[in-house]
């Protein structure tokens, strides 16, 4: 087993993400002899609005921002043997990969080594068959868009393995992108579940980007954060028994301190002794944090269990419309007009569908979906009001009433709104249960045995 530390970086921890962030991060990398760069692009949606794209184009359907986030750092990645992972592929991983080839011929660069994991998406009939009868009635009558399976970090690293400089992938889980490099470069087994749990966690710190050195994180006069603005992406430096530092690229702003770490640590965990992935159940519940010096923490007490049975499957489908409008009113009386234009349109509409109500400014966030202004806070009197009424119907043409009642306000509702601003757009839902691991058959190939 390798004694020397890996290094992985992260340059992006959801799909639209600054895209400015990877070079700092390959020049650390470099600087300190090389290792892994990694990009988070997917949320438990993108792949169903990925799979949309594709739908459209079947040479789209992958990360919209691959171009921005690869070409500044491809040629510096391949000089000095720094692995890139992600799961930019979304809904069509070899799309990305192929495009990425592109990218290195643009600029002049030997071909590089890509693989292309396959698997995470759903689309036999044998395995629409299994969902629907796991999923039974929430699946009838809906028009599926998408249906794919959280993958684990073992193709990843069978890829590294064999030669791979790049590694695009679509639904990996997110830790996955970090345990794949570490599994590779130290020779772990698949089945040593102390070493697994912490190596994932160090990649649960990485897969939020910013969130970890100080973006998220950062509140003006309770947790400043340095020159926010320029905050560096995190890297994380995992030992071989899989403990792990995270600190930042150099010469970045932001913070990696012991409250940014704590707050990421618990992020999105739900059982602190039981954070599933599928390649592990990461047991958090004794970690210890410890402040090593300048953006330099490290995590230590983590272990993990065996993984889960079976593997968590994401369904998304077609939702109906969603419709929104705005209206402003500002002035004397201006929260109380404000709530009149939604009695108005509310009373209009009448059944025909759900309507929810914002005043943004004085009632919106801590509102909810239940109803309009149902919190039953009294009229602060507030002088500036934005009314945002959104409402959602699998007709078209019902939707869109939401829209000509609010513009109509303009003249037929209280006195002087303006502003109006409508949108229409399809909505999708989302549905999720397990599969058996055997349900899902996964795997990856190198690129140039991928048939045009």
């Amino acid at each position: 087993m390798p004694s020397s530390p890996l290094l992985i970086g992260c340059a992006s921890g959801f799909s639209g993400d600054r895209s400015d962030g990877a070079a700092a991060v390959v020049r650390t990398l470099a600087a300190r002899g090389g290792g892994t760069l990694i990009f988070e692009t997917l949320a438990e949606r993108t792949l169903a609005l990925a799979q949309l794209a594709r739908n459209a184009d079947p040479r789209q359907g992958y990360e919209p921002l691959l171009d921005e986030l690869v070409a500044p750092v491809l040629a510096d990645c391949l000089r000095h043997g720094i692995a890139i992972v992600s799961n930019f592929g979304a809904a069509n991983p070899v799309g990305a990969a192929r495009r990425i080839a592109e990218l290195a011929a643009q600029q002049g660069l030997p071909a590089p080594r890509i693989a292309v994991i396959h698997g995470d998406a759903l689309d036999t009939p044998a395995q629409r068959d299994l969902l629907r009868q796991r999923l039974g009635a929430a699946l009838d009558g809906v028009e599926v868009v998408s249906a794919t399976a959280y993958l684990g970090a073992g193709e990843i690293a069978q890829a590294l393995a064999a030669g791979a400089q790049i590694v695009v992938a679509g639904r990996v889980a997110d830790p996955s992108l970090t345990l794949g490099p570490a599994l590779a470069h130290f020779g772990w087994e698949p089945d040593d579940w102390p070493r697994l749990g912490r190596a994932t966690m160090a990649g649960h710190m990485l897969e939020c980007g910013l969130q970890v050195t100080g973006g998220y994180f950062c509140v003006p006069g309770l947790k400043e954060v340095p020159d926010v603005h320029a905050a560096g992406f995190p890297i994380a430096e995992i030992d071989a028994e899989g403990e792990f530092v995270i600190g930042k690229a150099a010469g970045t702003g932001g913070a990696v301190d012991a409250r940014t770490i704590k707050e990421q640590l618990l992020y999105e965990v739900h059982d602190p002794a039981r954070y599933l992935t599928p390649d592990v159940i990461a047991d958090l519940s004794q970690a210890r944090v410890e402040q090593l010096g300048r953006d330099r923490v490290a995590v230590r007490g983590i272990t993990g269990h065996a993984r889960p049975a079976e593997l968590k499957v994401n369904v998304c489908h077609h939702g109906g419309w969603l419709a929104e409008a705005e209206i402003s009113y500002a002035g004397v009386q201006a929260e109380a007009r404000a709530r009149l234009a939604a009695d108005i349109v509310r009373k209009r509409l009448g059944s025909a569908l759900r309507l929810r109500a914002d005043l943004i400014g004085a009632v919106s966030i801590l509102d909810n979906d239940t109803g309009a202004l149902s919190l039953g806070l009294p009229d602060g009197h507030a002088r500036d009001v934005r009314l945002r009424l959104a409402g959602e119907h699998a007709d078209r043409a019902v939707a869109e009433r939401v829209l000509r009642e609010v513009t109509a306000l303009y003249t037929c509702g209280p006195a002087g709104g303006g502003g109006v601003r409508t949108a229409l757009r399809p909505r999708l839902n989302m549905v999720s249960c397990t599969l058996p691991r055997d349900a899902v058959n996964s795997g990856w190939r190198f690129l140039d045995e991928i048939a045009q």
